[in-house]
């Protein structure tokens, strides 16, 4: 293997010195252009700047230029597809999904259709790094992602693609409660409970949801809303209860002579005996 691997090393080393040097300074031979070289070469120059070199941004440009010199070959359609992926490795995400996108509308039936789809979806959750940012990469993150899950199930992609799609709905979660924490702090109470609610009714299955249901009874104590406080503490105490949250939210009640209990007609009365029955919502 590691013979194999030289050769590979030694064919990608023989390419670039014939491109990038032609045959210039031998007998007045004028240098050789771009044009002049097989795709197979050029591939090849391509993969050793990207492997070897570590020269991402020029081995796009010549993958690219086996496309256009040779388009519809077979080399082309491998150039398309690591285009993409030398793209990805240099950050540029947008010209990334382009290459991606280009392939799948070539050759959606090929089999690396799932890894074009893949690259596309993660050029767009790479770029999600912290909660400040603006959501829409991860709304359209997730929407990838689910195409790589629904379409190619029995991939390796789709695996991966489900991990990321939990992280990136969390993240969207973490969103909404960074806002409502700020809302609440600053005693805009209602905003806060706007904020917590999308966490409990359409992020339920992430990790913030405990929290949520303990800011609700924070915000619902604050309007001296007790009936909505001590039925979000009952949701609370029914499926998190050995959490930090509940037993807060335990004691904010009890101090003041409440109970976590269903009360009143609510949203969250409403949830809870959709819950009793067995359904979260």
């Amino acid at each position: 293997m590691a013979r194999a691997k030289a050769r590979i090393v030694l064919i990608g080393m023989v390419a670039a010195l014939a491109i990038t040097a032609g045959c210039s300074g031998r007998g007045g031979e004028k240098e050789r252009t771009i044009e002049s070289y097989s795709a197979e070469e050029i591939y090849k120059q391509a993969e050793f700047k990207l492997e070897t070199k570590r020269k991402a941004k020029e081995a796009t440009k010549l993958f690219g230029e086996v496309e256009r010199l040779y388009p519809y070959s077979e080399w082309a359609k491998r150039a398309l597809i690591m285009q993409a992926f030398a793209y990805h490795k240099d950050k540029d995400y947008e010209n990334s999904r382009v290459a991606a996108q280009r392939f799948i509308d070539f050759y959606p039936a090929d089999e690396d259709a799932a890894y074009a789809q893949y690259l596309l979806a993660i050029s767009y959750y790479d770029q999600i790094d912290d909660v400040g940012r603006d959501q829409g990469l991860t709304f359209q993150a997730l929407q990838a992602l689910r195409t790589v899950i629904e379409r190619y199930p029995d991939s390796d992609y789709a695996r991966s693609s489900i991990l990321k799609f939990d992280l990136a709905f969390d993240h969207l979660a973490g969103k909404e409660m960074e806002i409502g924490r700020y809302y609440l702090k600053k005693g805009n109470f209602a905003s806060s409970i706007n904020r917590f609610r999308v966490v409990v009714e359409q992020f339920q299955t992430t990790s913030h949801t405990p929290e949520a249901l303990h800011r609700l009874v924070e915000a619902y104590l604050s309007l001296g809303l007790d009936n909505e406080a001590q039925t979000a503490g009952a949701i609370l105490g029914h499926n998190f209860k050995s959490t930090v949250w509940y037993e807060d939210s335990y004691r904010l009640l009890t101090g003041r002579g409440l109970e976590p209990k269903l009360r009143g007609k609510n949203w969250l009365a409403t949830l809870y005996r959709q819950m009793i029955k067995g359904k979260w919502l």
